[in-house]
């Protein structure tokens, strides 16, 4: 789908579907959502640039995301999308700055570029006055939303964390505590996973931002250079606490896999105490099952109780060993 913004006369026309290669030329900014063969042949033809591929998107290496063709630069990162609906994940998108246009080519839609085209239609002139603003602007909304969610996902860490810990401290039913600790750990690959993918759009506009900086030219103005040190201090920022958040997860999920092990190594404990007490008198009467004619014991009127008495005796002996020993 391809969707254009213009400002004229002060207000804001947007495009969508097929358009004339005046209408194409005269947008400020092109956003190109999973596009046709077409529509990258029509945004081609009308700025005369070419529109990377899927494929061309998904490379890794450097020099295939930064780069400059011409007077135009094509930037690529992985953005994280989907947070909010629970079905999250990452998608390249690249980012052509050219003239007097910015081209954006994505197949998924990040909470932050909805957003920003909604504050683009309340203030057109504000938001939409040069491309490279547009562009810097979208780096900003995505970096607020990659600070919501990191708030979000440090609280929900917190909760889960607080309600396991104080579960495994109280004297609550075993299946409530595993419940917590199961409800902990669930979050806690969810924080490891959002994280990661945070951290990686960080990094990713970290990289932009540092290619842009190695370009001097017209295409980023100098009334946008404030813009782009703040933008360079808040992912410096949130790369850190990124990182603080994936120490705390790792720590929260080393403390709860150790309270795991302790409540099994208790109960495997157990069995082995149950397991050794009842070895003497499985010895006991397995003696005395024997079908041996002569086992004086058998006529003794006292022999049953006898036995009995040595089957308790020879379990309670080590139980009573190991509590003096302090491993009960």
């Amino acid at each position: 789908m391809l969707t254009t913004y213009t400002v004229a006369n002060g207000a804001l026309v947007v495009g969508n579907g097929a358009q004339t290669p005046e209408q194409l030329r005269g947008a400020v900014w092109l956003d190109l959502l999973a596009p046709t063969r077409e529509e990258e042949r029509a945004v081609q033809e009308a700025l005369g640039l070419e529109v990377p591929t899927r494929e061309e998107m998904q490379e890794i290496e450097s020099s295939s995301r930064l780069y400059r063709e011409e007077e135009a630069l094509f930037l690529t990162a992985n953005f994280l999308y989907g947070v909010e609906e629970g079905d999250f994940g990452s998608t390249p998108i690249t980012f052509v700055l050219a003239g007097q246009h910015l081209v954006t080519v994505r197949y998924a839609t990040p909470k932050a570029f909805a957003v920003f085209a909604a504050r683009c239609k309340r203030t057109p002139v504000g938001l939409l006055r040069t491309p490279d603003l547009v562009m810097l602007s979208l780096f900003e909304q995505v970096v607020d939303r990659l600070a919501d969610v990191l708030e979000r996902v440090g609280a929900d860490m917190d909760r889960s964390s607080r309600a396991a810990f104080q579960s495994s401290r109280s004297k609550v039913k075993a299946n409530k505590r595993d419940e917590s600790l199961r409800e902990a750990l669930i979050v806690l690959g969810q924080v490891g996973e959002v994280t990661s993918r945070a951290t990686e759009t960080l990094l990713g506009l970290s990289r932009i931002l540092t290619f842009l900086g190695t370009e001097k030219d017209a295409l980023i103005r100098k009334e946008n250079n404030a813009a782009v040190k703040t933008l360079v201090r808040d992912l410096r920022s949130l790369v850190d606490h990124a990182n603080f958040l994936t120490n705390k997860a790792t720590f929260s999920l080393d403390a709860i896999l150790g309270i795991i092990n302790i409540d099994q190594s208790s109960i495997i404990k157990t069995f082995t105490v149950a397991s050794v007490a009842l070895m003497p008198p499985t010895l006991v009467a397995s003696v005395y099952g024997m079908n041996f004619k002569e086992m004086p014991e058998l006529d003794w009127s006292f022999g049953y109780p006898l036995a009995i008495a040595i089957m308790v005796g020879s379990a309670l002996l080590p139980v009573l060993y190991f509590k003096r020993k302090g491993w009960l």
